[in-house]
């Protein structure tokens, strides 16, 4: 049996700067202002960049035009998640399908703990305004109001985390709507609305950073310039450090959202003639622009001029949470006009953050849709109930390790190895030839030749020398849980890792039932 040459109609995106603002979305994420500033400055500063850079060229960017290309061309076949994709990237091979659950897993995942922090981002836009945490400020405990809550603990400013799921659930209702709405009505739109309200409050912070000048009379070093010193100021001796590249490396997994199968969803109701090479770079390029140029130029800057490189420095090393969530309200008391720059902060890490996680839902709405032939409707009630319910896990277990342990694994390790699955499979099995060429169908630029062995053998030797690095330095410690003494903790998150567990059995089966309806047929010679 064959699959049907006239592919059941899918949705398509309305116009190519839709696809481009979506696909940017996705990637232009809290990581960009949060997680890349902290990256960033612990690994060098400027020096960071040259390792950034390397992997942007070559991890990022190569890998991100795989994904659109093989994402348009498995939805030409009806087919826009990683089963039905590397089905017919492989042939037809029984066994391709199920290397496919990870481009599934990986964004439900991090979906359970990315809405509820997004709504973090929301309420603390409506902080900012309203002055609920002036207190807090005042008396030092931003820690403790933060705290509070998420519902870590309860104390004067929070009796558990019931505001935090108020704000979720308005939140996760907004996040289903645009879903609902589908691809051009809902997630377009939500695109073509938010990435220049995002880029509007991007610069009006720079702008306001770079113009703070000296606000401390009491302390003229704590400065502009010395604070984009802090920053940008290149430590060379960095470079010697493995874990630099390799954090460097991660960031641009992270931030690109390659390897997580938003990308391969959103591409598969790309035309059969759109054009994936320049839109790619495109989309890249702006995601880079946000985060290097605005992630870059506004949290720790602003921490360090008015904390003092000393201060920045050891804002850095608390994470990121503490450097977006504590350390920026403090900021922004401090400055002029504060209540409006917090919440310009806060909303642009809102908007930030919807665009990523309508993208993260995508590839399991896909799938269902295409391979179980299940209704919007019904697709969408399911992946609702499931999000909530384990969203629910992750609020009232949060104190013990929970997101950290799910944002590990699906946010740093599966992607590595799903993007390595993923240009093996198109350089070895589509062929670098084949694949090259569906890559360039509708092409207004076309890569150079040397990048067919980029994609064949140093994207993918990269990725395994990242596999391995990590493997022989942390495999086993973080197997082990060696750094967890709490035995509430080690139970809660031997229970987070079992739950990811039976996700990926469940997933696994969800495909074997499509199989069964015949949805990974084989294939007739020169259906390929």
């Amino acid at each position: 049996m064959t699959e049907s040459h006239q592919p059941k109609a899918r949705d398509q995106w309305g116009s190519r700067i839709g696809i481009i603002l979506a696909v940017a979305g996705s990637a232009v994420g809290l990581g960009n202002f949060l997680r890349f500033p902290v990256r960033a400055a612990a690994g060098g500063g400027g020096a960071f960049m040259v390792p950034y850079l390397i992997a942007l060229l070559l991890l990022g960017i190569p890998l991100a035009w795989v994904e659109w290309t093989i994402g348009r061309y498995g939805g030409q076949h009806a087919h826009g998640s990683g089963p039905g994709v590397y089905h017919r990237l492989t042939g037809g091979r029984p066994w391709a399908k199920y290397l496919g659950v990870i481009t599934i897993f990986i964004p439900l995942i991090i979906n359970f703990y990315y809405i509820f922090i997004e709504g973090w981002t929301l309420a603390f836009s409506i902080f900012s305004l309203n002055g609920t945490w002036d207190k807090a400020i005042a008396a030092g405990e931003m820690d403790k109001f933060l705290n509070g809550f998420i519902g870590a603990e309860s104390n004067a400013y929070f009796d558990g985390p019931w505001i935090a799921i108020t704000i979720f659930l308005l939140v996760f209702v907004l996040n289903y709507y645009v879903l609902f709405r589908g691809i051009q009505k809902g997630i377009e739109k939500l695109a073509k609305i938010g990435m220049p309200i995002l880029l509007i409050c991007g610069i009006v912070l720079v702008v306001r950073v770079l113009t703070l000048g000296t606000p401390n009379p009491a302390q003229p070093d704590w400065n502009v310039g010395n604070a984009l010193g802090f920053m940008w100021n290149a430590d060379w001796s960095r470079l010697s450090d493995a874990r630099v590249w390799i954090e460097a490396a991660g960031q641009i997994f992270f931030t690109l959202s390659v390897g997580m199968g938003a990308i391969m969803a959103y591409a598969s109701y790309l035309k059969k003639k759109d054009d994936v090479v320049l839109s790619s770079l495109t989309a890249c390029s702006a995601n880079s622009f946000a985060e290097v140029i605005l992630g870059g130029s506004i949290s720790l800057v602003a921490a360090a001029i008015f904390f003092g490189a000393a201060g920045a420095s050891q804002i850095a090393t608390q994470g990121s949470f503490s450097l977006g969530f504590i350390t920026m309200p403090y900021v922004f008391a401090q400055m002029g006009a504060g209540g409006i720059m917090g919440f310009l902060w806060f909303f642009l890490l809102f908007i930030a953050g919807i665009t990523s996680s309508v993208s993260l839902i995508q590839p399991l709405l896909t799938f269902l849709k295409d391979e179980l032939d299940w209704s919007h409707r019904k697709s969408m009630a399911v992946i609702g109930a499931i999000n909530l319910l384990f969203t629910g896990f992750v609020v009232f277990t949060i104190g013990y390790g929970t997101l950290d342990e799910m944002d590990f694994w699906a946010g740093s390790v599966l992607p590595v190895v799903s993007g390595l699955i993923m240009i093996v499979l198109f350089s070895y099995f589509m062929g670098i030839d084949r694949g090259f060429k569906e890559m360039h169908k509708g092409a207004e630029l076309h890569l150079p030749r040397f990048y067919k062995p980029i994609l064949k053998y140093v994207t993918p030797a990269y990725l395994l020398f990242l596999l391995g690095f990590w493997a022989i330095q942390d495999w086993w410690p973080t197997a082990t849980m060696q750094n967890v003494t709490d035995p509430k903790q080690f139970l809660i998150i031997g229970v987070t890792r079992s739950i990811m567990l039976a996700f990926i059995v469940f997933l696994i089966y969800l495909i074997y039932r499509a199989d069964r309806r015949h949805k990974f047929p084989k294939l007739m010679r020169g259906e390929e």
